[in-house]
């Protein structure tokens, strides 16, 4: 996870704003990059760093997503 971040309001926020077919649908996709940026700058993350953070989230999502899925 990213350092410096509660894992569990990365989490919340994806939960918040992920719909069945997130993985595939690329608005959705938008959704959430915004809103993972968004906590990002609330916490105070290096903006040098937001977007190389905010894809990592998004693939570990994936990634979780699909061990769910089976």
């Amino acid at each position: 996870m990213i350092v410096g971040l509660d894992g569990r309001r990365v989490t919340e926020t994806i939960r918040q704003n992920a719909s069945i077919d997130w993985t595939i649908k690329e608005s959705v996709k938008s959704k959430l990059k915004v809103a993972v940026k968004r906590l990002l700058r609330r916490y105070g993350y290096p903006p040098d760093m937001q977007l190389l953070a905010t894809e990592t989230v998004l693939k570990q999502a994936e990634l979780i997503a699909r061990e769910f899925m089976g």
